[in-house]
């Protein structure tokens, strides 16, 4: 046999037991042997798939956190309370209960005035009564109807909904998140309010113990104790108003379209309840329940009426936090 021929058979024999050997690798479960720049496509795939990235990897999204949902609701509630507009209306209202506190200071000296003047003359803490009961059936809705109409649509409207739905917090979270920044704006409209109230009644009028609408007199602790409950319950119906907001919110690109359609809202349910002949619905009108804090001025506090106004709201808000979650989690983002 020549040289040549004992050199091709001694090659071919080594190449087998190399095939041999890498397949027997293969089906143990060891990593075959691969021949440089020849690397199948299906298992550059699979291996990829299969290899954690790193979190500081390009193109790796950063992961889920319980933080993360926190961070979000910190920088969306940042973004609330530094806007000028949110601010102004926020002065705005502050505004009302002097103007209201300085016009009843003005006619209370008059002969033959009772009534809620008379009340408020006779004890600083009714200012604050006076106060949510001529805001909270209009003004205060279309401050926080503002806000929460905004919530979705202006996202959608300025093109950055797409990027905020890019964040790790998701339609659910993002949804909550913007639920909870209009919430807490409700109760901070809420607040300003009987802050200003409180502080305009304290400068004008005397202190000390409250009258209440049932002929009972308590001491002012205990009616500071009741403004702080009828500053709860207010505000629960803001933030009911807030859920009904930012359901609209979802149905159109366009801000002001949700705010008016809001605002309309309540409106026509105030005109409902003017209206006799429909008194039957008028129970299941939400602006309905709005005055149900009066019920903390009998003896004792009427927890009957403030308890069907908080189930009221919270039929509302699962009632149209569901619609905007339906209609959020299946909805086609174009901008």
């Amino acid at each position: 046999m020549s040289t040549a021929e004992s050199t091709a058979e001694s090659t071919a024999e080594s190449t087998a037991e190399s095939t041999a050997e890498a397949a027997t690798r293969t089906a143990a479960g060891s990593p075959a042997r691969r021949t440089p720049g020849l690397v199948p496509v299906k298992e550059t795939l699979r291996s990829a798939e299969r290899r954690p990235r790193h979190p500081d990897e390009p193109g790796t999204p950063p992961a889920r956190t319980p933080w993360s949902f926190w961070r979000l609701l910190r920088s969306e509630l940042g973004l609330t309370f530094r806007r000028p507009r949110n601010l102004l209306m926020l002065a705005a209202l502050g505004v009302v209960p002097v103007v209201i506190g300085v016009a009843l200071r003005v006619v209370a000296g008059e002969d033959g005035m009772g009534g809620i003047i008379e009340d408020v003359a006779g004890n600083s803490l009714m200012l604050t009564f006076v106060s949510f009961s001529f805001l909270v059936l209009l003004l205060m809705p279309v401050v926080v109807s503002v806000v929460a109409g905004d919530s979705i649509a202006g996202e959608a409207g300025a093109g950055t909904l797409r990027y905020l739905l890019a964040a790790p917090a998701g339609r659910t979270r993002l949804l909550a998140v913007k639920y909870l920044n209009a919430v807490v704006f409700a109760y901070a409209v809420t607040a300003v309010v009987a802050l200003s109230a409180l502080a305009t009644g304290l400068a004008l009028f005397p202190a000390g113990d409250v009258t209440l609408l049932s002929g009972t007199t308590i001491p002012m602790g205990e009616g500071l104790l009741r403004i702080l409950i009828a500053v709860g319950y207010v505000g629960a119906g803001m933030a009911a108003l807030a859920a009904v907001a930012l359901a609209l919110s979802t149905f159109t690109e366009v801000s002001i379209g949700a705010i008016a359609a809001t605002i309309v809202l309540i409106i026509v349910c105030q005109v409902l309840r003017a209206i006799p002949e429909l008194g039957s619905i008028t129970p299941y009108l939400l602006p309905t329940r709005f005055t149900n804090f009066d019920a903390v001025l009998r003896s004792p506090i009427d927890t009957a009426a403030l308890g069907e106004g908080l189930l009221a709201f919270g039929a509302y808000i699962v009632l149209f936090g569901s619609i905007a979650w339906a209609r959020f989690s299946g909805k086609d983002i174009t901008s």
